[in-house]
């Protein structure tokens, strides 16, 4: 294959590949906008779930607490009895202080059921307005992807045939060229990985290209790229495009007027 018949497929791919884009465009921000909604919703079902963790744990922290207080009364009731059997005052000093040891540590141990409650209802509140959130967002996430499987749907059939066109073009072009053009293409902001030489100028990145170069591009001697943004260039002419040329303004002669003798 000739360098003009591989310059005409990859530009011929260029183009297919440029239509594909448009159709991708008409999607919008809409495919970015289901994944920010997705995203968000799995964020607030991870801070959802580790609510319930939390809610797990302080209910556990309660139940246990509340059972040390039980066992704590039951001791007490015990310490109480056997204060009417002792046989001396050290006996009853001892079992008076284990008494209030116990009654402290009820306290502190309602004082943390208290806290755990008023922790485990904040958290309840916050678990309701995440899962309340999260139902908006559901709401919102099946609005998006309806319009957006929408025109999927229109453009499905248009873009299957685009991108069957696409493979044929590539099986047409040499693997070495194929990846460089891909990689050029990746790597430009426009998508664009071969270009033509418009108005003296690279079509891409709209640099001037010297004379010599450009006859280099004329000549299909070999695969030429633009020395600054790298992209194939192909004559226009190659490429099938009908360029515009401006006409130049025309300079206006100025008569003078000449003074003539009295």
């Amino acid at each position: 294959m000739t360098i003009e018949e591989k310059l005409k497929n990859l530009y011929k791919l260029q183009t297919t590949l440029s239509e594909i884009d448009e159709l991708k465009t008409l999607r919008g921000e809409l495919p970015q906008e289901v994944e920010d909604l997705e995203d968000e919703i799995e964020g607030l079902r991870t801070r959802i779930d580790r609510i319930q963790d939390e809610l797990s744990d302080l209910r556990r922290e309660i139940a246990d607490r509340t059972a040390v207080i039980e066992e704590s009364k039951i001791r007490i009731q015990r310490y109480e009895e056997q204060k009417n059997n002792v046989r001396n005052n050290r006996e009853y000093d001892a079992l008076t202080k284990e008494i209030e040891i116990l009654e402290l540590d009820i306290q502190l141990n309602d004082k943390k059921i208290r806290e755990a409650n008023d922790h485990s209802r904040h958290k309840t509140e916050e678990a309701m307005r995440y899962n309340q959130l999260v139902a908006e967002r559901r709401a919102d996430l099946e609005t998006k992807k309806g319009e957006l499987d929408e025109i999927i749907a229109e453009t499905k059939e248009q873009e299957d045939h685009k991108r069957e066109e696409a493979k044929r073009l590539e099986c047409t072009i040499e693997q070495r060229l194929l990846n460089a053009f891909k990689r050029i293409r990746k790597n430009s902001r426009n998508g664009l990985g071969i270009v033509y030489v418009q108005r003296d100028a690279c079509g891409g990145c709209f640099n001037k290209i010297p004379p010599q170069r450009q006859l280099d591009v004329r000549m299909y001697k070999k695969i030429i790229v633009c020395e600054y943004c790298g992209r194939i260039l192909i004559d226009p002419q190659l490429a099938g495009v009908r360029l515009e040329t401006e006409e130049k303004p025309k300079r206006k002669r100025t008569t003078r007027s000449r003074k003539t003798a009295e």
